[in-house]
């Protein structure tokens, strides 16, 4: 397979037309074509099903787009920092994360570096514990900032100095809202909106699950989710509570929502980590020098 072909593919798979497609990458039609059936002929597998005016992936279809945009996204992130090994420090700096507070503390970090590295440039990636650390084992991310307890025996790290306090948030009209904090009983019986990074903790055993105990599995989980964003808007369509981190939805007086910490209280701490000898970018090794220097202490 050609990483050009690959390309092809992923331009067809996103247009869902061939011609479309064509005219995106300033091909003719019949050379697009042929340059899908022979990938087709080399993989031996079906990968589209032609319909009239539109194109359909099949199975191995999707599979191969998966594997062709991780392929594509570390062929394009290797020459990005071949590009960048010059003198003046430049290039591009991968970060993945849960939405945390932390972000703040790395955002500090980003306006120091752009301020003398204007040729730097930053890309953010959303997910859970397991999307980062999965992205960062194929390449894809050079760093990532997971919320305690986590799994980080593979990679080297920095424990960060923030805390994420957990709670329920939840409509102001709500009964729950006259409490002034939330115990385990109140979270029984009610309709829940649960953050998957919450329920993934759970299956692995810790803090978060001691703190529910035997009754988690009492818990009405209706909804789960991986951006506040949205479990927000479901808390305002009176759909349930949302369990989530403190400061990420808006609670402010304007708002028709509100947060209530758990008590006993549950906080998480954090980490930035990268894969063990990883060999770094001259923009990715600026940024973990400076990552050493604010955090060495904590």
């Amino acid at each position: 397979m050609e990483i050009r072909v690959l390309r092809y593919f992923l331009a067809v798979a996103r247009e869902g037309n061939i011609t479309a497609a064509a005219n995106t990458l300033h091909l003719t039609q019949p050379t697009l074509s042929r340059q899908l059936r022979d990938l087709e002929e080399e993989l031996g597998q079906k990968l589209f099903i032609r319909k009239s005016h539109r194109i359909v992936l099949t199975p191995e279809g999707v599979f191969l787009r998966k594997r062709a945009e991780e392929i594509i996204s570390m062929v394009d992130k290797t020459e990005a920092e071949f590009l960048s090994m010059e003198n003046t420090v430049s290039g591009d700096i991968y970060i993945g994360g849960g939405e945390t507070q932390a972000i703040r503390q790395i955002a500090e970090i980003i306006k120091e570096l752009r301020e003398s590295c204007p040729g730097v440039h930053y890309h953010l990636y959303s997910g859970n514990a397991e999307d980062v650390t999965e992205r960062i084992d194929k390449g894809l991310l050079d760093f990532g900032i997971l919320i305690q307890p986590a799994d980080i025996s593979k990679y080297d790290f920095i424990n960060l100095p923030a805390k994420d306090r957990w709670g329920v948030i939840m409509r102001k009209d709500s009964l729950l809202a006259e409490k002034e904090f939330i115990e385990k009983r109140d979270l029984l019986g009610v309709p829940l909106i649960c953050s998957r990074q919450a329920i993934s903790q759970h299956q692995t055993g810790n803090e978060f699950a001691d703190w529910f105990g035997e009754d988690f599995n009492k818990l009405n989980i209706v909804t789960t989710f991986n951006l506040v964003y949205n479990a927000a808007i479901m808390v305002e369509a009176g759909i349930g509570y949302a369990i989530t981190i403190d400061k990420l939805a808006d609670t402010s007086e304007n708002s028709s929502l509100c947060f209530r910490r758990l008590e006993p209280g549950l906080e998480s701490g954090l980490n930035i980590i990268w894969k063990k000898y990883q060999v770094f970018s001259s923009a990715a090794e600026l940024f973990l020098n400076r990552l050493r220097e604010r955090f060495s202490d904590v």
